[in-house]
C-alpha cells in the first residue's frame, strides 16, 4: 500500500483522530542522509507525527516545523510537513549506533535524551508563527507530541508511532495515529479510548501485516462507530529550489557573499532535507553580488 494518511471523527462527535502509513517516505529519508537503525526509528517516528500535525492546518501554504532537541548523541530532529501532510527532515547525526535496549527495541530515547525540548512551529500566513515549546517526557517522540497538545494546546491526546527496521536496515513498516478528545468527551469516553489503546497491538506490529491505516484507527478505536473523512496520499517532499537559494545567498548580503566568491571561487549550498547540491559558479556569484548590490545589500 501507497503511503497515506486518514482523518476520522466518531459517530457521537466525541473523539477526533487520524492515523498514517509511511513506510515509503520513511525509507526515502532513510537512503537520503545514510541514517542508522536508530536513526531512522528517531526521524521516521517524527515525520509520522509532524505529518498528522501538519495535515490538519488546512489552509494552503501553511506549514509545520517540528523540533526536538535532547541531550541526546542524535542531535536535533528537524521535521516540516506542509497541510497536506507531505513532510520532509532531518537529523544532527545520523551514524549513531546505540545498543538495543532490554527488550530488544531500538533505542530511541537513548538517542534523542531524556531531558531537552519539543518545539512546534506552525506558518499560518499571519506576521508571527506559533511557537509551542514544551520539555521532553523522555525522548520516545509520540509521548512528547501527546504532552505538547496537553500543554500547549489544552488537548488530551493519545499518540503512537513506530517505525519497524530490517536487519538490511530498510524500512519494513513506519506510521502511527493520533487520538484526541473534542470538548464534552466524558469519563466513559476516556476509559473507551485507553482501553482500545492498551488493548490494540503496537503501530509496527499492525502495520507489517496490515499497512491500511484505516484499519488501525478502527482497531484501537474499536469501541466506537468511527466516521471515516478523509484519505489522502503523503510523501516526502523537500521544496527546495534553485531559486530559494539564490534568495538564501542573497540574504547574506554583498560582502558575505564577495568574501565566499575570493575564498572559494563561487559557491555550494547542500539541501540539509534532501541533500540536494545547487552550485553557483564565479561568474553567477558575481551576478548576485551585482543585485544584492542594487537593492542596497
Amino acid at each position: 500500500m501507497n503511503d497515506c494518511i486518514v482523518r476520522a471523527i466518531t459517530g457521537d462527535g466525541s473523539v477526533k483522530a487520524a492515523a498514517v502509513y509511511t513506510r515509503a517516505l520513511t525509507e526515502r529519508a532513510r537512503n537520503i542522509h545514510g541514517l542508522t537503525p536508530v536513526a531512522t526509528a528517531a526521524l521516521g517516528r517524527a515525520l509520522a507525527g509532524a505529518s498528522m500535525m501538519g495535515n490538519a492546518l488546512k489552509g494552503e501554504g501553511e506549514s509545520l516545523t517540528l523540533r526536538i532537541k535532547g541531550d541526546g548523541p542524535l542531535g536535533t530532529v528537524l521535521v516540516v510537513s506542509d497541510a497536506e501532510g507531505n513532510v520532509r527532515g532531518c537529523v544532527g547525526d545520523g551514524l549513531v549506533e546505540l545498543p538495543l535496549r532490554a527488550d530488544g527495541k531500538l533505542d530511541v530515547g537513548g538517542a534523542v535524551g531524556h531531558n531537552g525540548t519539543l518545539t512546534v512551529i506552525k506558518d499560518l500566513g499571519l506576521k508571527q508563527p506559533y511557537v509551542g515549546t514544551v520539555d521532553l517526557l523522555g525522548g520516545e517522540i509520540a509521548e512528547d507530541i501527546a504532552a505538547y497538545f496537553a500543554e500547549s494546546e489544552q488537548i488530551p491526546t493519545v499518540c503512537a508511532l513506530g517505525v519497524l527496521v530490517d536487519r538490511d536496515r530498510s524500512v519494513l513498516a513506519a506510521g502511527g495515529y493520533l487520538i484526541q478528545l473534542l470538548p464534552g468527551a466524558g469519563e466513559d469516553t476516556i476509559a473507551k479510548v485507553e482501553g482500545g489503546v492498551y488493548a490494540a497491538p503496537s503501530v509496527t506490529s499492525f502495520l507489517r501485516d496490515d499497512p491500511d491505516p484505516a484499519h488501525l484507527l478502527k482497531t484501537v478505536l474499536s469501541d466506537f462507530d468511527v466516521e471515516l473523512l478523509e484519505t489522502a496520499p503523503v510523501e516526502y517532499r523537500c521544496y527546495c529550489s534553485r531559486e530559494r537559494t539564490e534568495r538564501a545567498l542573497l540574504s547574506l548580503g554583498s560582502a558575505e557573499l564577495e568574501a565566499m566568491l575570493r575564498e572559494q571561487g563561487g559557491a555550494e549550498l547542500r539541501c540539509q532535507f534532501c541533500d540536494r547540491v545547487h552550485r553557483f559558479s564565479g561568474d553567477e556569484l558575481r551576478a548576485l553580488i551585482a543585485r544584492g548590490k542594487a537593492r542596497g545589500k
